[in-house]
């Protein structure tokens, strides 16, 4: 059973059953509260409003939990990316009513900046015409996105991508308000350990200054080993020409300020990324509470709006601790990308290699590449990410021999990129097309333009990486209704690891639930197949610990 429902303004809400093709199928009710309207209906399965972020995050500040929604505003962005190719188009509840009466879109409410708390600075929802009340243009768009759903080529897994992005969204809002467990005092120790005491005035720490004063000393004269201009011109006046100050580049000089500027660089990033500063605005009640942002780019990988989730060093990772009593389960997803290479481009050797043992890697060297792992790895890899030259060109010929529907998939969805066709994964989400210079015809195969190739080498790996993101979504899904009767809280999520934190009795249920979930979601997403997509899991009290 669903159930539109949508605010009124003064707190209250308006509500009513659909049906199967989004019509209201009763009376429309007005309830004073839309938290008692939603907690007073536990048989609801599904929710339709118009954006989790807004309204679920509210019911969960009320103690509300809800099992499945479908987000209107989420669904507007994928059918959008389908019909039109365009990516970051208008998608909220206003927007998504003037495209269905063909009237001039409004622009969405500008995103927050990335660096302040969503509690604090949420931009105010981009409002209706006038005379167009909430409750009414959520049902008209919700029926109108089930028929565009239906129009897809494919409209089961446009349904299913549509289901899993929601509950990823339900998912996310959860982990913002459950935070990952943060010890401040471990942090604190470890920074006071790595860049030394905080001087008066805002002045770098002591083995911070140290270090500059070394890389000073090895070039002769006064450096700012945080200003790229100055190390570039140094070297220069030491006869050095460098492009840029990139650790890679660094490497190849002989050098004595080489040493002591790489070991500048790296608690630059540390004191800048995850500092004292980091620490006092992003951690409370010992809890770090990113806001995590489904979707967030075009291949569907999540983002977040600030404090750097996705990012943490892993030196810092030492202060991510279980709470007394509770431990973590961390797991992470093994060779995914290849597997899902398998499972959406059916070459059936790849498929049988998928399905085996967990180390995909060994497996395919066993069979072809005369039992070296680093070089099977090299070869899938590259198939994914485009790497054609070098040994990666030559290890790449002999895996299109032994899989070529796999190497065949990924090739066309190449050509389809530097085309400028529409390339999409195996739910449907897509990656829009670049916009091509006038001046520069783009060439079938790859002997096209540079930004024609760029965008090939994109879409290459776009099929994988975005289908992959996809499976991991219906994880998230599935791990989320699994645990929902326990303690567990899923507290962290990035494209291949998922972290539960729970009480240390739940610890083997949370590990199985894991796998199953992993399981399911690859029959739900590419059907019945060999492939397994295994987890390798970890049962620590800190995350450092975890790898």
């Amino acid at each position: 059973m669903r159930w539109a429902v949508a605010e009124t303004g003064d707190g209250g809400a308006r509500l009513c059953p659909l049906e199967p093709d989004g019509r209201p199928a009763g009376p429309v009710l007005e309830e004073p509260s839309l938290v008692e309207a939603v907690r007073s209906r536990p048989e609801v399965e599904r929710w339709v409003w118009r954006s989790t972020a807004e309204i679920y995050r509210t019911l969960l500040a009320a103690g509300v939990r809800v099992g499945r929604c479908y987000d209107v505003q989420a669904a507007e962005a994928l059918l959008i990316g389908y019909e039109e190719g365009q990516s970051g188009q208008a998608r909220s509840l206003p927007a998504a009513w003037a495209r269905l009466h063909g009237l001039p879109v409004p622009p969405d409410a500008p995103a927050r900046a990335a660096e302040t708390q969503p509690s604090l600075f949420d931009s105010a929802p981009v409002p209706l015409p006038p005379g167009v009340d909430e409750f009414s243009a959520l049902t008209a768009v919700y029926a109108g996105q089930l028929a565009r759903t239906a129009r897809t080529a494919h409209p089961d897994r446009m349904r299913l991508l549509l289901a899993a992005e929601s509950a990823g969204m339900l998912v996310a809002t959860e982990m913002t308000r459950a935070g990952i467990p943060w010890r401040v005092d471990v942090h604190r120790a470890l920074l006071d350990d790595l860049l030394g005491e905080r001087f008066a005035g805002g002045t770098e720490p002591r083995r911070m200054a140290e270090l500059a004063d070394e890389v000073s000393r090895a070039f002769g004269s006064r450096v700012r080993p945080d200003l790229p201009q100055d190390i570039l011109k140094a070297f220069a006046r030491a006869g050095i020409a460098l492009s840029s100050t990139r650790k890679w580049e660094l490497q190849q000089v002989d050098h004595p300020a080489v040493a002591p500027l790489l070991a500048y660089k790296s608690l630059y990033r540390l004191y800048t990324a995850h500092g004292w500063s980091w620490l006092e605005q992003w951690v409370h009640g010992g809890r770090f509470r990113p806001e995590y942002l489904p979707g967030g780019t075009v291949s569907g990988r999540w983002t977040t709006n600030g404090g750097g989730a996705l990012q943490i060093p892993k030196v810092i990772r030492q202060a991510i601790r279980a709470d007394p009593g509770w431990t973590l389960v961390v797991a992470d997803a093994d060779q995914m990308e290849p597997r899902v290479l398998a499972a959406i481009s059916r070459d059936p050797g790849l498929m049988e290699v998928a399905g085996r043992g967990a180390d995909l890697y060994a497996d395919l060297a066993a069979r072809g590449f005369d039992g070296d792992r680093a070089q099977a790895k090299l070869a899938l890899l590259g198939a994914i990410y485009g790497q054609t030259s070098g040994d990666a060109l030559t290890h790449l010929a002999g895996l299109r021999r032994r899989y070529p529907a796999a190497v065949a998939y990924v090739d066309d969805a190449a050509h389809a990129g530097e085309e400028g066709r529409l390339v999409r994964t195996w739910l449907g989400r897509t990656c829009p097309p670049f916009t091509q210079d006038p001046e520069q015809p783009v060439d079938n195969g790859y002997t096209g333009n540079s930004a024609a190739r760029a965008r090939g080498r994109f879409t290459r790996n776009f099929v994988v990486q975005g289908s992959a993101a996809d499976w991991a979504l219906l994880v998230l899904a599935g791990l989320r209704h699994a645990i929902a009767g326990m303690r567990a809280e899923l507290v962290f999520f990035q494209h291949d690891e998922v972290i539960v934190h729970c009480p240390r009795t739940e610890a083997a249920a949370v590990a199985a639930a894991i796998t199953t979930a992993a399981d399911t979601a690859g029959r739900l997403t590419f059907g019945p197949t060999p492939v397994r997509f295994p987890f390798t899991t970890a049962v620590v009290q800190c995350y450092g610990d975890a790898k």
